[in-house]
Order: structure tokens, then sequence, then C-alpha cells
């Protein structure tokens, strides 16, 4: 209780102190004096603040449901019956909802962040900062906390951007506060335990709870094959392993470490849900000659050591191949137990973003969409969005089932549809595919021993098809990839091949993932060699760092510089992308897409390489832009009559939004329409102004002035209207 209440006080000063951290944060944060300010934005969005919203009387018998909180799997048939009352369900997290001022104006924040001509550009917020525009109210979440004790629960944390509440309790007081009881499902073999119903709060509640994250123990799953035991030798017939040598050679590494641009003084944050042994990453580093560089592990909460062989493969693979990429970044790799009812998974990135770790994350996990259920989609859009807007690049796996994200990528077939990956979907992060070397002829590729220092093999890239390892009765294990189910386009994800289906498509770039060239790892003192998207993602998160360490400041959600390159590199700009047009992610039981030139739903934009990617990030940088041309600068109207001016809008830059036209300065007597009042997105065509003076208008000579505002842009343009009197006869 007293930490919760030291909270609380941290977020709510005196109006004295408000008001001087409010101004010291305008400064902050805005630079240019408001005269100076381009007029890019017709509100300040960092003047937004929370209100209260819980107005009524917390009545328990006055409910309402919240829908799509129950997990698909729970359901009569697989149910056994009830926990025991006393059955623990720790960590439950509370997603809170923004008002809809709120919405607006984040979305116009994190967008004018992103626009190089906004003074919002890269004026990254804190946690603390965003929880004092963005999220709940000190008064609404005392009231919700407050009902939460009230059903005997415990409040373990209030996250710092105002959009959660992590609390836990038990199966009876779960059942007593939401009625919804716990039961257990037996699912083949294992057994599980979630609510059996869509839960319920009371209804004055329901302005500011979204849902319960989670109610359930179907955890997300890790996105690697399994791990195969090897003795150390890495080039074998037709078989080449990755030594972190060997990625650098591929993806073009070597001259960025050279000049220093190793990720010295950068870090990426590792979202884990079991330990490692730091004797592993020890014995890694040395054997391929990278420098000595232990990650730092954060413990948030209990630690859950190390539970499954699984489980340590995935945290061995993510630790020690972030930091093998970016051989002198900090690896910031923090776990957090999962419990009865919440995943570890969840918890750790939550606590990456609230704590505003790194500037580059990665999260090699997966639960497609469906099955993440309302409250688990909104949970991880919140927080991804809210990733955005302190400029963390946040990168995940696309998952290893090909085109059918919701089937464990070991099932033989393929049962239920397109899917994806819904911890990566959302518009606010970047989803890693995964590709596979085509080396046919293996001599041109790969050397016929190893580096004796390094253990590296590679003799240049390699060329690359989408990753499809699946077959009938093996697996369905390939690159996932296809259109959310939730989601609409994002203005940013244009360009060729990108499909005009108005739905956020995935995954936006790849990397190897196969398992026939898979990554070593070092696990419990001996080497395995690992495949999947789960090496992917953490992989590019590495090589974000460099980029983040050669432009010398946070960048964000990286998609909204990553798709201006492609459309650059395919009108002759800089060679960032392999472009991977072979192969497909269809797997048994289920067709998916083919990879094709441009973008695809296979591998994205394809793989990178780095040190043009690095040297050419300044290139995408686009400035969106509209463009007004009016077909003349003056306009004669006389009196009791009406004269037109057309207004013609083009658009650049991938600017993409509706514009809309007024007009100020007119004289008395002379009114004015626009037709249209306004463009639709992307805000391109033709706008006709019609001047109507009445018979009385004053005559004269007149400045008007048109304005025209779209997105976080707007533009001004003179028109000199004169008003003549009426002819007489």
């Amino acid at each position: 209780m007293s930490h919760y209440f030291g909270l609380l006080l941290l977020r709510k000063p005196s109006l004295f102190a408000f008001t001087i951290l409010l101004s010291l944060l305008s400064i902050y944060l805005l630079p240019l004096p408001a005269l100076a300010r381009p007029a890019a934005e017709p509100i300040n969005p960092l003047y937004i603040q929370p209100r209260d919203r819980i107005t009524s009387f917390i009545d328990d018998e006055q409910r309402v449901t919240l829908p799509g909180n129950r997990h698909p799997l729970a359901v009569a048939r697989f149910d056994v019956g009830a926990v025991a009352p006393d059955f623990p369900m720790q960590h439950m997290i509370l997603t809170l909802l923004p008002d809809a001022d709120q919405e607006s104006a984040l979305s116009q924040l994190v967008e004018a962040q992103h626009n190089p001509e906004s003074a919002y550009y890269h004026q990254w917020l804190t946690p603390e900062q965003y929880g004092e525009r963005f999220g709940v109210s000190d008064s609404d979440i005392t009231q919700v906390t407050r009902w939460l004790q009230g059903h005997g629960m415990d409040i373990d944390e209030v996250t710092a951007g105002g959009r959660a509440i992590i609390f836990s309790g038990t199966a009876s007081q779960v059942e007593s506060a939401f009625h919804t009881p716990i039961h257990v499902y037996k699912i083949g073999d294992e057994f599980h335990h979630a609510n059996s119903r869509d839960p319920e709060i009371p209804a004055a509640l329901s302005p500011v709870v979204g849902g319960i994250v989670s109610l359930h123990d179907f955890y997300s799953e890790p996105m690697h094959t399994a791990a195969g035991k090897l003795s150390p030798e890495y080039t074998s017939g037709g078989v080449h392993f990755l030594a972190p040598a060997d990625f650098a050679t591929i993806y073009d590494l070597d001259s960025l470490y050279q000049r220093g641009n190793n990720g010295n003084g950068q870090s990426v944050a590792i979202v884990a849900r079991s330990n490692i042994k730091l004797s592993d990453v020890a014995q890694f580093r040395s054997f391929f000659g990278l420098p000595a560089n232990n990650p730092q592990i954060i413990v948030n909460g209990t630690d859950p050591g190390i539970f499954s062989s699984g489980e340590e493969t995935e945290a061995d693979l993510d630790a020690e191949w972030s930091g093998a990429v970016a051989p002198n970044a900090t690896i910031k790799f923090v776990v957090s137990k999962s419990t009865n009812a919440s995943d570890g998974v969840d918890l750790s990135a939550q606590y990456i973003v609230n704590h505003n770790l790194a500037p580059v994350m990665s999260t090699s996990f997966g639960l497609c969409e469906a099955a993440l259920g309302s409250s688990g989609n909104a949970f991880l859009n919140s927080l991804w969005q809210q990733a955005a807007a302190q400029g963390i690049s946040v990168f995940v796996s696309s998952g290893d089932s090909g085109a059918a994200g919701c089937d464990s990528p070991s099932e033989s077939t393929a049962t239920d549809g397109l899917a994806v990956n819904g911890l990566c979907s959302t518009p606010y992060s970047i989803c890693v595919g995964g590709s596979e070397f085509s080396d046919s002829n293996a001599s041109l590729y790969w050397a016929t021993s190893n580096n004796p220092g390094t253990q590296g093999s590679a003799l240049s890239y390699v060329p690359e098809v989408v990753w499809n390892e699946s077959s009938p009765g093996y697996g369905l294990w390939a690159s996932g990839g296809g259109a959310s189910a939730i989601y609409s386009k994002p203005p940013w994800q244009t360009g060729a091949g990108v499909p005009a289906d108005g739905k956020r498509d995935v995954p936006d770039v790849s990397l190897t993932a196969a398992g026939h060239d898979g990554y070593i790892i070092a696990q419990e003192g001996s080497f395995y060699v690992v495949g999947g998207t789960s090496a992917a993602s953490p992989s590019f998160a590495a090589i974000m760092s460099l980029v983040v360490q050669n432009a010398a400041a946070r960048v964000g959600n990286a998609n909204t510089v990553l798709y201006p390159l492609a459309v650059k590199q395919g009108s002759g700009g800089a060679s960032v992308f392999h472009d991977i047009t072979v192969g497909n992610n269809s797997v048994p039981g289920q067709t998916g897409f083919n990879a094709a030139v441009g973008y695809d739903q296979a591998t994205g934009l394809g793989s990178v390489d780095a040190s043009v990617l690095v040297n050419h990030w300044s290139d995408g940088v686009i400035i969106p832009a509209f463009h007004v041309v009016p077909t003349a600068t003056s306009v004669s109207v006389i009196a009791g009559l009406s004269n037109s001016v057309t207004f013609h809008v083009t658009v650049s830059g991938g600017f993409n939004a509706a514009v809309s036209f007024s007009i100020t300065g007119l004289p008395a007597g002379v009114s004015y329409s626009f037709t249209p009042a306004a463009l639709s997105a992307p805000g391109s065509g033709t706008s006709v102004l019609k001047l109507i003076a009445a018979s009385n208008a004053k005559p004269g000579s007149f400045i008007a002035t048109i304005t025209v505002a779209g997105g976080s842009l707007r533009q001004q343009t003179a028109l000199a209207v004169t008003v003549t009197p009426a002819q007489r006869h």
C-alpha cells in the first residue's frame, strides 16, 4: 500500500507545483516558442489532461460484461471442474482506457513525433510524462484500486504510464469481483485453467476499465524451432550453421564494426520469462571471439529460474544473439515469472516500457489475435503505442506457423485458418519474419573450413528465399505472415507490393530463420543449433541499436522510415533491402502467401544490408506534405453575384490524411462555400471556392487567407478579393 500511495503522490503534485512542472515540460518538449512554432498542430497534444470519468457510485449489482476476455479453448467439452477457492491468481493486469480526447491527442502526438516537419519530431516522452497526459486520472485509479481491494485483492503496481493496474488474489476473490469462476480444462495431455465466461465489472467502472490480461495460463509460445545438439564443426557438407561472424559477413556488418559502430553506449532490452546462466553467455562469446560483455539480468518480481529446456533455449538465443550482432551493446535481459493468471512475457514487456529501459526491445513470443482476445490485443496495442511515444523501437517475431498463426508450428496440419501473431500485428511494432538461404552452389558462399578465431566460414551475402521447412507430418515451420483481423492499414505502410486490403499486413522485414542453417547457441555447457523467427527478431533489434548509435538518437517506430527507404530503393535509391521473390509461407492445411517483387506477406520488405541501412537511414526520413495550387491568386466578384476559384491539392512523401478548407478575411456581405469542404485521405483532389457577394456588399479590395489543413500540417494561401458595385443599367 505504501508503494502505491507513493506513486499517487508522485503523480499528483500541488496545483502550484503542477503549473511549474507543466511549464518546464513545455519548455523541454517544445524547444520552439509558440510564436515561432510552425503552424503544424492546431492544438498542442501535450496539453491534454486526464479527467475523472468514474462519477457515480460503484454498485456491484449494476454490472456490464467485458466481451472477448475468455480464451477460445476454455469451452465446455474440455472443462473438468472448478479450481479450489484459494487457488492463487497472481499479477493479473487490469487494462485501463483513455478517453476519446486523450486517444485523439495521443494519435496526433505519435504521428507528429515521427514527422520531421513537426515541432514534436523526436520529442519523446518519459513513462511519467505519458501517464500525466494519457493515463487514467488519479481519482479514477484510486476508485478502481479500492474496489479491487474491497474484494480482497492486493495491488502490486500501478504502472507509470497510467494504463494498467497489476493485482493479485485468489480464485474465489476473482469470482467475487468479476463474476466468473476459474475452471480446469484438459486439452490433450495438458491441463490449463481459465475463466469459464467473460468477466463482469460494475457499470460505473466501464468508462475506464478495458479488460483483464489475463485470467488463464494459456501462454504465448516461443518462436524457435527445436534445438539440436551439435559438435563444433560448423561447416559440414550442405549444412552451414551460423556463427556471429557468418551473420556479420552475410548481412554486411563488418565495415560498421571496423569504425566502432558496434553498439557501444547502446542497449537492447529482451523480453523473457526464463532465466539464463551467465556462464553459457560467456562460453558463447569466448568461443566465437566476441569481447566479454555479460547481459544485465533484471528480475521483475520472483525469479522463475530455469524451468524448462525449451524456455532456456529461447532465453539463451535472445540474450546471446542480440549481444552477438551488437557486440558492445548492453543487453538488458528482463525476466518475469509466469503465474496462474499472467504470462511472464506480458509482465516483462510492460516492465521494459514503463521503466523506459532501452531505445530498442525484442519479443520472440507469439499468440494469434483470436487467442489474445480483446483485452490482450488492446493491452499490447496500448503498450506498443506507449513505447512509440517514448521513442522505443519494438521488434517482435512474426511466428513460425506460416500463414496459420493460430496453429502451433509443431502440428502436422493447420486447422484454424489464416491468422497472424497478435504480439506483432499492431501498427506500433516492427514484425520480423523469416528467410532461408538458397545456397545450392555452396562453394560460392561458404569456405570449406572455419576461421579459428571466430568460427566464421561465410564468404558473402547468400541469396534468400522464404523460410519454409513445413511438411506433412513434420510441422508447420515457416515464416509467419498475413493480414491483421483487427488493425487497419497504417499510413506509413505503402509501396510496391503492399496489398490494397485496408489491413495492417505483416511481417515488415525478415532475416534468416531456417533450421538447416541455424543459429548456434551455448546452453548448459554445450552448443546447439536453433532456427525460427525467434532468432530473427533479437538479431534485427541489435542491428537497429547500431542505427540508433549512428543517429545518436532514439528513432521510435522504425517502420515510418523502413517503408520510405523501400520506396526510394525502388526508384534508384540505396539498396537497403534484399528483396526476396521466391517461395511462400503455405503450410499443410493452409494456403499462404507468395513472395513477390517489393513487399509480400511472407517476408515483408525482405532482409537488409546492415551497413547500407545504417549509413542511409536518414534517406528514409521523408517529410510528408501536400501542395496547394489555385487556378488564380485574385478574384473579382460583383455585388449581387458570385465567382469561383479552384484549388488543386497534390500529396507527397507518403502523406495520407483528409484535407479541409477554410477562409478568413472576407469583407462584410461576402459569404463563401467550398465544394467539397474536405478531401478524403490521402488528401489529393480538387475543391472549388465559391464567393457570393450580397447586393449591399462593401466595394473594395481585400486580402483573404485560405487555410488548407490535413493531419498535423497546415498551409495558407493569400487570395486577393475585389468587390465591385453592381452594374446599373
